[in-house]
């Protein structure tokens, strides 16, 4: 009989504050999250893929009372071991007791959890499972489904099919008594017993529509299998085989499967002996998040963001080349090397022509959003040479990828037109710092005749950093008593005209157009200039950001400091604790924390650094997850809000994961383990000289240092008509061929004398075009 009330409510995913993640190691295609006590999304064929929105369970006496667990909020979960994402739920009421332990068939993509109830003998467990097939739940169909002597709960949205079957535990005979479909908010299993008290609804079908489905269990001690196929007959296949296994069997197939995996590659000893458990569960977390048909391909986070206010997957699910890189890099701190190389040989495959990455991309290398960020198109250049360093390439050729990657970061930077949170244009310290040290590292690959230019231009960037990215004599210098400072995103047109730091620059997550000035945005990246080796931790530029970043971007809470991303940042719950909606409020994010424990370190306040990893570990959930973002404003128990404590933002972050790991290491060694040796060797903190100015397109630089040559790099041949001092001494410099497949054309210094400016106009050497206005170098 078909259910009344289609196509349901609108349909929404549900929170994204995580206990566990889960997947096997093994064949099994399946991943699975527990929240609140119960399955949360389950990922399949693809950690990108969500096909449900949750498969929860109601506690009943079929006389009236019932109680929906995930509602109850007394529940203890375990497991075998740090790191081991098997899960055991204990639920407790004062009428009885349900145990669940999930996780994943290694050998099928299936999804096994055992529940066994005690206490008042009259109650039973009832199974509801939301489907939310193809990563939506608008059009699924749920169906009772009968075949060969077995009744399983389906759904299905091509190509997808879902079935859940149940045995009892010991004899493995079919558990389900009563079964219903129906659709969410009108019809389904839990507006039953919200309205009767009990189940007595027995629909055989419903949808298409956001549907659910539920089963009475005709045993106190019952395992489930929620199994993925084509249609009714594969799902229920496989879940039916999965079922005919002893549970306990799998349990100790998949605990032990995951221990080998810890004890081939995870070295404890190089990591304080106080954090050992939360270091074994950040390696899961990195290592889960891989997907398994596209080996190296990792998504952000198995969560969706304020999930419950939403229908829509969001941008977690996608692999996103910084992310990756950041969580490759803590994976070769932990040891694990093929994983690693599993990493770089997928950014490989998706780098595009150019020598950049899409901004975010499906496993596939789909792009999904278009933003370039140069810190993304010079990150993979790091990954390569921190494997070779190490001597773990492992027969991979790096050379094409990394002259590429080079190319592009030359032409295009040192600005980006997104910084590292998909944001604000300009050239930004992070990402400068990374393109920096992509130049000083790349060289290893690079023949040997172009190494030299390729430093000269990283000198170039280095030495300007503070000329682009620091402001002074402003309100924030007199408020707070400083000096210089350097600022979240200093506007392109500031490499033209030095008072282009004052122009406004703009902040996303807000109502409208919302600008502020360049020298007004403040943020935690400058840090990354002492992480990567180019300037020293007591420098004064950067002790006095240092003052402004604690005054404006530090917070307290219970379980210790935390930092914003920038001020007036828009990315987090609103003030009133709903959901980011497109605005909204940021929050404190626990990365920080961790970034900020290695500049203490690199200032050489270890105390302050190991504070600040505890502070993180103080940051996670009940099992060791770390969150995207912590509250920090007053409670808010209605919405579950408390200071300290995960929000509604992503949970786990693997990002967050990598730095914890990082950091940990990095106590041990005494130094940021992801700062480039060749960087600090060339650098040793300390801003160069320049011996070779250049202009590009992109980077029309308004000064060149007297004695230098200047150097113009293009992407196709172009002719540089040039003189001095206006206009005198006409000369022609045509470009060749030369490092990184660049069109160069060089000025040399002797040529220049003591002339005071350069004037000069292009020409396309191709086309004959000529490029629109005469350009001015000043030599200072």
């Amino acid at each position: 009989m078909e259910a009344p009330g289609a196509p349901g409510v609108g349909p929404t995913w549900t929170s994204s504050a995580k206990d566990m993640i889960g997947v096997a190691i093994g064949h099994s295609r399946l991943w699975f999250t527990i929240g609140y006590g119960i399955i949360n999304e389950v990922y399949f064929p693809r950690i990108d893929l969500p096909q449900i929105r949750d498969l929860g369970f109601i506690v009943a006496d079929d006389k009236g009372f019932w109680v929906e667990v995930k509602r109850n909020f007394d529940y203890t979960i375990t497991t075998p071991g740090p790191g081991i994402p098997a899960v055991h739920i204990v639920h407790r009421h004062e009428r009885f007791e349900l145990g669940l332990r999930i996780l994943a068939d290694p050998d099928r993509d299936v999804l096994l959890v055992e529940c066994k109830l005690s206490g008042d003998a009259d109650l039973k467990i009832y199974a509801l499972l939301a489907p939310h097939l193809v990563g939506r739940g608008s059009a699924d169909i749920a169906e009772i489904f009968c075949d060969r002597d077995w009744q399983t709960l389906c759904a299905s949205e091509a190509p997808y099919t879902l079935a859940l079957a149940a045995v009892d535990a010991v004899t493995q005979r079919g558990a389900w008594q009563r079964t219903s479909a129906g659709y969410v908010g009108t019809s389904d299993g839990w507006q039953d017993f919200a309205t009767h008290g009990r189940m007595t609804w027995a629909y055989s079908q419903a949808g298409p529509g956001n549907v659910a489905l539920i089963g009475e269990l005709g045993s106190r001690h019952a395992v489930l299998a929620l199994g993925f196929a084509g249609s009714n007959e594969s799902a229920s296949t496989l879940a039916i085989s999965s079922l005919l296994h002893p549970f306990d069997k799998v349990w100790q197939l998949y605990t032990e499967a995951w221990q080998h995996w810890h004890q081939r590659n995870i070295d404890l000893r190089g990591f304080p002996e106080e954090f050992g458990d939360e270091i074994s569960v950040s390696a899961m977390v990195l290592r889960a998040h891989q997907d398994k048909t596209y080996p190296g391909a990792m998504v952000a986070s198995l969560s969706i963001p304020w999930g419950s206010s939403r229908d829509d997957i969001g941008g977690y699910h996608l692999v996103w080349p910084r992310d990756l890189v950041e969580s490759a890099g803590a994976l070769l701190t932990l040891g694990a090397q093929r994983e690693a190389r599993d990493i770089l040989r997928y950014l490989i495959a998706t780098q595009l022509a150019d020598g950049h990455w899409s901004q975010n991309q499906w496993l596939g290398g789909n792009p999904y959003w278009e933003g370039i960020q140069l810190d993304e198109a010079a990150f993979p250049v790091l990954l390569a040479s921190r494997l070779e360093e190490k001597a773990w390439l492992g027969g991979i050729e790096v050379c094409d990828m990394v002259r590429r990657a080079l190319s592009y970061v030359a032409l295009c930077g040192p600005s980006t037109d997104q910084d590292r949170w998909e944001e604000t244009p300009g050239i930004n310290t992070c990402t400068i710092a990374i393109a920096i040290s992509a130049f000083v590292c790349g060289t290893h690959f690079l023949p040997e005749q172009e190494r030299d230019a390729v430093l000269l231009l990283a000198d170039d960037w280095n030495a300007r950093i503070e000329e682009w990215c620091t402001a002074g004599n402003t309100e924030l210098s007199r408020q707070y008593g400083i000096g210089r400072y350097y600022v979240r995103a200093a506007p392109l047109r500031v490499v033209e005209d030095a008072s282009a730091i004052h122009d406004p620059v703009p902040v996303r997550n807000h109502d409208g157009m919302f600008e502020v000035a360049a020298s007004a945005l403040i943020s935690t990246d400058p840090l990354q200039l002492v992480r990567y080796g180019l300037r020293l931790a007591d420098d004064p530029i950067m002790r006095d950001t240092i003052t402004l970043i604690d005054a404006m971007l530090k917070a307290e809470t219970p379980r210790g400091a935390g930092w914003h991303r920038y001020n007036d940042d828009g990315y987090g719950e609103h003030t009133d604790g709903s959901p980011f909606d497109g605005t909204g409020r940021g929050r404190l994010w626990p990365l920080l924390a961790g970034e900020r424990g290695h500049y203490e370190l690199a200032a050489g306040r270890e105390a302050e650094a190991l504070r600040l990893l505890r502070t993180m570990k103080a940051m996670s959930g009940r099992c060791g997850l770390i969150p995207e973002q912590v509250w920090d404003a007053t409670p808010i128990r209605r919405a579950n809000l408390q200071p300290g404590y995960p929000t509604g933002s992503a949970m786990p972050l693997v990002w967050a994961h990598g730095e914890f790991v990082k950091l940990a290491a990095s106590l041990q060694l005494n130094r940021p383990t992801d700062r480039p040796q060749d960087v600090w060797l060339r650098y040793a903190g300390k801003r160069p000289q320049i011996s070779r100015a250049h202009w590009t397109l992109r980077m029309p630089v308004a000064n060149a240092p007297r004695g230098c040559p200047i150097c113009f790099l293009f992407d196709r041949p172009t002719l540089v008509h040039w003189g001095h001092d206006d206009w005198k001494n006409i000369s022609d410099a045509f470009t060749r061929p030369d490092f990184l497949g660049l069109h160069v054309a060089e000025i040399p210094a002797e040529r220049l004398g003591k002339a005071n400016a350069v004037q000069f106009a292009l020409q396309d050497a191709t086309s004959g075009e000529w490029q629109d206005g005469n350009r001015t170098i000043r030599i200072v």
